[in-house]
Formats: structure tokens, sequence, C-alpha cells
């Protein structure tokens, strides 16, 4: 007597793919609805709430075309997901995120040359650029390193006061006070990673905590050295290798737009601010990207995974903690150094702890370790307040429910796929055990 075992069907790869990217496409619409489909007019004494649909409607068909589009790519979900090589499906993931990376640096190029950019919108998107380049400074603490930092704005504030008084007091240029304020930055790093070798977890998050409100009241209460409450005022924006953007430069100079015969616009030293923060940003997930391949990113994942099995292996935790901190703080320390000098104003009310928030919420939204989830948190975090200012006070409450909907959505973050650092497949073949000289 034989039995028949009958095995359920599940649903096949397109369905599992459209469901997937419904439910992407319905998280869309709750934040979209209040945040883009909803603008208040004044009306005389009157305020009206006027609906803009069809911005509703894009936002919805973009998140569903891409989520259905990552869903086929990989087929992550489906009934083959559980028998799928998982190497073979991470380099799918892995060359997809590269072609979104490559593809997102093409169009932040050209971003200020699009006919619809005007100069709101090229210094909004100069505003993201600053906090793509904070989170991927921070994502090197956070998410490669795994020590919870909840006072990287004191390395933000470090760089910016840096140059802040460096040219109050000495008269540097921007592009001298650059690299001293990542060293600054640096040293400050150094400073809170010695104290914290022993602590992990909560205890490394409260310390690191009181680091950064120290670095403020610091600043708040020294007055005669960094102007106390008021702040540094008139800090000089950078020049064009010596060019200035001014409509009538001094006698003898030339200024920007007389050197390209051009005529004199307000808009070239926004558009030129932009691209000085996307050069520093570019150059900072090049640095990241390199080091997680060298020795010293793959002890970073090591201390991450197991610090007990890290020191087994014959690594120094305390040198793999400092390089975090101190390499992470002078991307902080740059970026502080350009909000230094595109505001033209600093106070310490610039670098309060929810600033730490925000920059944390970018790096845990983008999921851990992921370049590109890192952009497309900030977008996400800075972008869509700014559109939603006409909501007034309404805003932070739908930013924030916002950001409990895609955590339940995606707990691990937006992008929690990484490519490992090491790949068995390579390190075989770069040993030259892959079967060729068997």
């Amino acid at each position: 007597m034989t039995t028949t075992t009958k095995t359920a069907a599940g649903p096949s790869p397109v369905g599992a793919a459209l469901k997937d990217a419904g439910l992407a496409a319905f998280v869309a619409l709750v934040i979209a609805l209040p945040m883009l489909g909803l603008r208040t007019v004044a009306e005389g004494a009157v305020v009206v709430v006027e609906p803009r649909w069809s911005w509703v409607i894009i936002a919805v068909a973009v998140v569903f075309a891409g989520r259905l589009a990552l869903s086929l790519w990989t087929g992550v979900r489906g009934p083959g997901a559980g028998r799928r090589n998982p190497a073979n499906a991470g380099q799918g993931v892995a060359r997809y995120l590269k072609a979104i990376g490559w593809g997102g640096a093409v169009v932040a190029l050209v971003l200020p040359m699009l006919p619809f950019m005007d100069r709101t919108s090229v210094d909004l998107a100069t505003l993201v650029l600053i906090y793509v380049m904070l989170g991927w400074g921070l994502n090197i603490v956070v998410g490669l390193a795994g020590l919870l930092d909840l006072g990287y704005v004191a390395f933000y504030a470090v760089g910016a006061y840096s140059y802040a008084l460096l040219n109050a007091y000495f008269g540097w240029s921007f592009w001298v006070c650059l690299p001293l304020a990542g060293v600054f930055a640096a040293s400050f790093g150094i400073a809170l990673g010695y104290p914290v070798l022993r602590l992990r977890g909560d205890y490394l998050a409260i310390v690191t905590l009181g680091f950064g409100e120290i670095i403020r009241v610091v600043l708040l209460n020294w007055s005669w050295f960094t102007g106390g409450p008021n702040g540094v005022a008139n800090i000089p924006r950078p020049s064009f290798f010596g060019f200035d953007f001014t409509r009538r430069p001094d006698e003898g100079e030339v200024a920007f737009h007389q050197l390209f015969g051009l005529d004199y616009s307000s808009e070239h030293r926004v558009v030129f601010l932009y691209y000085v923060i996307l050069v520093l940003a570019m150059i900072t997930n090049l640095v990241v990207l390199r080091l997680r391949k060298l020795p010293i990113g793959r002890a970073w994942e090591a201390l991450r995974e197991d610090e007990i099995a890290c020191r087994s292996l014959g690594i120094n935790p305390t040198n793999v903690k400092l390089s975090a901190f101190a390499l992470g703080a002078t991307f902080g320390g740059f970026a502080g150094a350009f909000f230094a000098t595109r505001q033209g104003f600093i106070s310490p009310e610039s670098f309060v702890f929810t600033e730490s928030a925000v920059i944390l919420a970018i790096v845990v939204l983008g999921g851990m370790g992921s370049q590109v989830g890192v952009v497309l948190a900030a977008i996400l975090l800075i972008l869509l307040p700014e559109l939603a200012r006409d909501l007034q006070q309404f805003r932070m409450l739908f930013f924030g429910g916002a950001m409990v909907l895609i955590m339940i959505w995606r707990p691990r973050g937006l992008l929690a796929f990484r490519e490992p650092t090491m790949q068995l497949s390579r390190l075989k073949s770069r040993l030259g055990l892959d079967g060729r000289y068997q």
C-alpha cells in the first residue's frame, strides 16, 4: 500500500512580486497622501486645503514599478527563493545596487542643469548631500564597526567651528581650513574613543550622547572664544580658484562671471557650492568603499559581529575602535566645514541632539552598512519634510508616522542587502584553489 503526499503549490514568482509591489505601493500611498497630496493655500484670511492627486499617483506608480522590478530581478520572493544559492542572489542584488549607484551619480552630476531646477531646488539638493556625507561617515562607526554613536553631531560641530574660528582669528580660507577641520574632528574622535573602549551597546550610546552635549555646552559657554549663543557670523564662502562670485570685484581682480564671459547671476555661487559638496560626498563614498576591502574594513566587520572572536583572531579591538571613530569623525568634520561656509553663520543651536538623531536615523533607515541605502534614506528624511512644509506643525506628525510604517515594512532598513567584503569564490580564485590547478 503506497501513500502519496500532496504538496501545496506556492504562489508563482510573478504573483509574489506583484503582491510585494502592491504592499510597497500601499505604504507609499499612506506616506504620499498627506505629504504630497494636500497643500494649504491662503485665500485672504482663509486657509484652504488644495488636493494634488497627480503627485500621489506618480509617487505610488514609481514605488510600485521600482519594487516590482527589484523583486523580479533578484528573485528574493517566490517558491524558488529557498533553493536559490544565497551567494548568487547576493551578487544579483549587488549588481542591481551598483547600477542604481552609478545612475544616481549621473543624475546628481547633471541635476543643476535640468530645466526644472531653480535656486531653491539646488540649495535643497545641497542640503541633502550634506546629510548623505554625514550618513556615510557615521556608517563607518555604526554600520561597519557596530558601535552605537549618539553624539556624532559633536564632530560636525568641531568641523564647522574649526573653519569659522580659523578664518575669524587668522583669516585662513576655506580650502586651507577644510583638511584642518577633518584633522581636528579626528582628534576629538580619538579623544572620545579612548574612554569608551570597554563599553558597548546602551552604555556606549549614553557616553557618546554625553560627549555630544559636552561639546555643545562648551561652545555655548566659551563666549570670548566661540561667540557663545551669538555664534560666529560673516563666514566667507569659498572661491573658484581665487575668482569670487561677486557682481563688482575689487580693482585688479576678476570675478567668476567675468572669467567665463557670463552675465552675473546669484545662482552661480549656489551651483558651485552644490558641486563642492558633491565632490566631497563622492570622495567620502570612494574612501569608505575602498576601506571596506582593506584589512581595516574587515576588522570593523569582525568587531561588529563578535568582539571576542575578533580578539581570538589576533585583532586589537582598541585600534579598530579608534580607527572607526577617527575616520568617521573626519568626514563629519569635512561636512561641518562645508556647512559653515554654506550658511555663513553658525551657532551652538545648529548642533543639538536632534541632528545626531536624524543622522543615525538615516543610517538605520537606509540599512546599516549600505551606501546606496544612506542616499535613499537621506532623500526621504530631508527632502520629504521640506516638501511638506505647507502642512506646518502637522508635517512632523506625518513624518513620524511614515517612519514607523517604513520600519514596520522594512525593519532592517530600506536596503538591507550588502555584498560581503570577501567572498569565498573570489578568495579561492586568488589562492588558485578553484580547480584550475587540480
